[in-house]
């Protein structure tokens, strides 16, 4: 029996790791979805014992973790350009809800997850935290595709006179946790709050309740728009961060997305709470929401990881063109270009996105022992890549998500010299575009 499933011989590893940063030319070992090897080149070419059952030859290429996508409504990907340059709650309450409760069923939201997961492993991501509506659904296509993913099940209040139904969404909550929590290693069950204005002070503490309770994530929108503060403030007389810090909902469990209006206090608070932050820069330049103060939250040791936001609001899920953006963003915005470097950013899209989903013990870098999700950017012939100084630079600054070439996840190859192993690309897309003629005729 050969000694390990996978080798890679070749190319430059970026492992993300403090001791270790850079090992070329690379050597990986693979087995039973964990890395079980890793050494440069060099250091085992007198050994006889490297049999594996395949190995890749990456020479020309850069090496790196799996990229973490820490906030994503993959279904979603249906309404993509539907309703693009509007401000936030125009596009939501006259657009996206109403479009929502007339296409979103389990079989929709089933087709829009495979065609975003599609996109998200040819573009080099293999874990991602879905909120959603039907996530079982979304759980289903992940496990189809053999990708990592947290999962979580979406609450919102119906909007007044009607008041939440907060027994069931307990029930609801507690449901899906207790269905997903061993159903695979790839696929965490969460809950999903989708904001503090769009759910009651009763529906947050009752739905962290259950998640408190049996050790799950709870993802949710923040502070996301100027508007939604004085939402808050009209409602509450307070802020959206001060306002869930009242109710007990901000602890290490807690991930907050956007965070794009807070002031020192609240960045305080957070903190201390232990909450981390996703940091969705390209989905709130395009609805003019706001620019979160990463620099500053990262300076007070808040993970901070990089999510895209769903494809109606981005309109992608490329996390390559994110990373290029949240670096220029902060720098044009701090006139500073020292912040946000290349190997900062790199690191949220990997370690720092699995330290905010709580994963960081097995996926955001190559180590020992942990999962072989991985994946593998080639750069040969590639006039936009050539010539190579600076690895990490080059991914941020250079590099997009068409010039990954393989992805392996839980030691599994699901993406082949650009060729998706797990997705049947052409049937997906032939059954999205069956479900947005309907979109489009209604």
């Amino acid at each position: 029996m050969p000694a390990l499933d996978l080798l890679i011989r070749g190319g430059t590893a970026l492992t993300l790791t403090d001791d270790r940063p850079r090992i070329q030319p690379a050597v990986i070992g693979i087995r039973d979805g964990l890395i079980t090897l890793l050494e440069e080149g060099s250091a085992t070419e007198s050994r006889s014992d490297l049999s594996a059952a395949e190995t890749l030859h990456a020479a020309g290429t850069i090496i790196l973790p799996g990229l973490v996508n820490t906030h994503t409504h993959l279904p979603m990907t249906l309404f993509r350009g539907l309703a693009d340059d509007l401000p936030l709650m125009d596009w939501l309450n006259h657009h996206i809800f109403p479009a929502e409760a007339r296409h979103i069923h389990p079989d929709t939201v089933y087709a829009g997850s495979l065609l975003a997961l599609a996109e998200m492993i040819l573009s080099g991501t293999t874990t991602f935290c879905d909120g959603y509506f039907y996530e079982e659904r979304v759980a289903q296509a992940a496990l189809d595709a053999g990708m990592r993913g947290i999962v979580a099940e979406g609450f919102l209040d119906p909007p007044p006179p009607q008041a939440p139904d907060t027994p069931a969404q307990v029930r609801r909550a507690e449901r899906f946790l207790a269905r997903w929590q061993s159903i695979s290693p790839l696929v965490t069950p969460a809950l999903f709050l989708h904001s503090p204005y769009t759910c009651s002070p009763a529906s947050l503490t009752a739905v962290k309740d259950v998640a408190r309770h049996h050790g799950a994530l709870c993802c949710i929108h923040v502070a996301e728009t100027r508007e939604e503060a004085a939402i808050i403030r009209k409602r509450y007389g307070t802020t959206p961060v001060r306002h869930l810090h009242r109710l007990g909902v901000l602890d290490d469990k807690t991930l907050a997305v956007h965070v794009n209006w807070v002031d020192e206090e609240e960045m305080t608070i957070l903190r201390d709470c232990g909450a981390a932050v996703s940091h969705c820069p390209e989905s709130s330049m395009k609805l003019a929401a706001g620019i979160a103060p990463v620099p500053a939250l990262l300076a007070r040791g808040i993970p901070v990881g990089l999510g895209t936001d769903g494809c109606a609001s981005n309109n992608d899920l490329d996390l390559f063109g994110e990373m290029d953006t949240a670096a220029k963003l902060h720098k044009i915005q701090l006139d500073d270009p020292t912040v946000m470097d290349a190997q900062t950013v790199l690191g949220m899209a990997t370690r720092g996105g699995a330290r905010c989903l709580g994963l960081d013990d097995r996926i955001g870098t190559l180590s020992l022992g942990s999962a072989a999700d991985l994946i593998i950017v080639e750069l040969k012939n590639k006039p936009h890549l050539t010539p190579l100084y600076n690895p990490w630079s080059q991914l941020v600054y250079a590099a997009s998500g068409a010039d990954v070439a393989t992805v392996i996840i839980n030691g599994r190859i699901v993406l082949r010299d650009r060729r998706l192993v797990t997705i049947d690309l052409s049937a997906v897309i032939a059954d999205v575009e069956r479900i947005a003629d309907r979109i489009r005729s209604s």
